[in-house]
Order: C-alpha cells, then structure tokens, then sequence
C-alpha cells in the first residue's frame, strides 16, 4: 500500500509532527509507504510528489511549517477529482491523507464524494471546525498571542496609551477570547458577538478612569454594530474566502478621536502560525497522525480524525465541514463580567 500525504492552506504548527506521526507508524505497524506531495493540492493536481521514508520525518514534530509546503490551491479550479484519480492511479496510490482546515477539507470532502479514497486531518489555528472539540495549532496560536498582549501592554502602560490588539480567526473568536481571558484584556471583540463601537468606548474610557492602560483585543473577523461588512480590503482567496484584516487599524483612531485616549493597533498576523508548536499541539497532532493512518488502512474514506473529549475518533467530513464552530454567546458572556 502507498499513501499521499499532503498539507494544504495555511501553514500550521505541529504540521510536521502530523507526518511524523502517520510515517513511522504506517512504516512500523502497517508496512505501508508513503509519498509526500508537495504544496499541498497543487502537488497533487501537477504530479509533483516524492517518496517520503521514515528517515526523513526523523526530529521534525518541535519544528514549525511544514517540511511538504503548502499553497491555497482550489484542486477543482485545475482538473478536479479527475485529474487526482489521474495522478494516484499512475502513483499506484491507494488512499490520500490531507491535512488542512476548512477549505482544505471541503475540498477533500467534495473529492469524497467523487469516489477519491481520502482521509482528512483537522488543521487551523482558528479552532472553528465543528466536529473536533480542538484543532492543533490553536493551542500555539493562543500562547502566542497571549505573551504578545502581555508584551504590548508594558509599553500602552509606560506610555499611558490604548492598544488594539487585532488576532486571527477569521469568522469566529476562539483566539481572541481565550488570548483575551489569558492576557487580562479590557474588551474582547469577536464576530460572534455584536458591539457598538460606543460600547467599545465605554469600556476604555472606564479602564482609563482606573489608572489602566486600556488594551483591546480584536478578532479579524468582527463587525461593529450597525455594520454589515467585513473589513477586507485585500480581496478573496482561491477558495472565494475574503481575506481578513485590519479592523484593528480601523478601529483605533476611531476610539482615540472619541475618548481622547492616545491609541495604537497591533496587528499579530502571521507570528500567531509561525514557530515552534506548543507541548499540547505536538501531542494532538501526532496522535492525530496516527490515526490518520489507521484510516486509510481500514479503507474509512470520506472521514476526518476527531478529538472528543480525550479520544481520537473519526467522524464524517460533511459534518466537520457544513457548519462553523463559532464561540457561544455564554462564552463570550463569562468574559464580559471582566471588561472595562
């Protein structure tokens, strides 16, 4: 048996520790092999692969990336589930793992239902895929954006200042609230959740009163009331998906103009996907990897790899791709009480 391997979408910590995972146990337990295809479904689509032993995973779980590339590709912009069927037919290739997030998944998913035996992997540091209770590289993400807070709130307190703090995530919250709890935020703004930028003020003005440097932490994904937009002045991505960003930079010369408070935004961006991964992430994702490779042994195609609660289990990948998981208003509520 030989089994693609690919990574796809955005760059992930622990990645690497998923592919060291599912090599040395296929090697080891079900002397299988494996190809690497490089930049994830452009590798695939463009027949652009190489065999991946077990030497060359050696070490690679503490490394950041991935050790395979990835790109944004849309597989079905360039031949679809013809042209994979295409590719593993003349690779000899029995089953596919792809290792991605939303968009990767879907597009897995679609592949699926073409009759391409594949296995998908959860990947996002945004936590939003709603059949695992978490992803790996959120755990990271988090940590993070947590001692980037921290940091940026020694220099809004030298300086008297308000720091807007703008995170991953895109539509939901996941980083902002848990970064924000972790970090002491004086408001956590995520797309869930609809706040006026009154309110946002409010909570600043009150923070200033107590002798704070306010610091707000702000999703990418967030929407002021009485605004039906995203800010996403970059465009789409091959998948159609806006490219978010800046509502941080928007947002602070309003508060400042309001409140009279000088005010910076810091936009985290891609340091919250770079690096080393966290203890937990590198833990998740070679278990995740393991798995993966059960899968595809047992011929489960159509299905992801699953945390629920402390197992690993596999779901369907229509259920882990239909509907977003998005933080709970009792969530977002529990971390209101601290705001201000």
């Amino acid at each position: 048996m030989s089994i693609g391997i690919l990574t796809s979408g955005g760059d992930c910590p622990g990645l690497n520790a998923v592919i060291r995972g599912a090599v040395i146990k296929g090697d080891r337990i079900h002397e299988v092999s494996f190809l690497g295809i490089r930049d994830g479904w452009r590798g695939l689509v463009e027949d652009d692969m190489a065999p991946l032993p077990r030497h060359d995973v050696r070490g690679i779980s503490r490394a950041g990336g991935t050790i395979l590339g990835t790109s944004r590709t849309n597989p079905f912009e360039q031949g679809g589930a013809d042209r994979v069927r295409e590719v593993m037919e003349a690779r000899d290739m029995t089953g596919l793992i792809a290792i991605g997030g939303e968009g990767t998944l879907t597009a897995a998913r679609r592949l699926a239902d073409d009759g391409i035996p594949v296995v998908g992997v959860p990947k996002t540091i945004d936590n939003d895929l709603s059949a695992t209770d978490y992803t790996f590289g959120f755990d990271t993400a988090v940590s993070v954006a947590t001692e980037s807070i921290d940091r940026l709130r020694t220099t809004a307190e030298s300086h008297h200042r308000c720091m807007v703090v703008e995170v991953m995530g895109r539509h939901v919250g996941w980083i902002a609230l848990h970064a924000g709890i972790a970090a002491g935020a004086h408001a956590i703004l995520i797309p869930e959740v609809e706040v006026s930028v009154d309110q946002i003020c409010g909570w600043v003005e009150d923070a200033r009163d107590r002798k704070r440097a306010p610091v707000i932490v702000v999703a990418e994904g967030f929407v002021p009331s009485g605004e039906e937009h995203l800010h996403a002045p970059r465009g789409l991505d091959a998948f159609g998906r806006p490219r978010l960003g800046g509502i941080g930079e928007r947002l602070a010369p309003e508060i400042e103009e309001r409140t009279g408070i000088e005010t910076r935004a810091a936009t985290l961006g891609h340091l919250q996907r770079g690096g080393v991964p966290s203890a937990y992430d590198r833990v998740l994702a070679t278990r995740f990897g393991t798995a993966a490779v059960d899968a595809v042994v047992e011929k489960r195609w159509g299905t992801m790899v699953s945390l629920i609660g402390t197992g690993i289990e596999l779901v369907d990948l229509h259920s882990a791709t239909t509907v977003l998981k998005t933080v709970p208003r009792e969530r977002w509520d529990e971390a209101a009480i601290l705001f201000g």
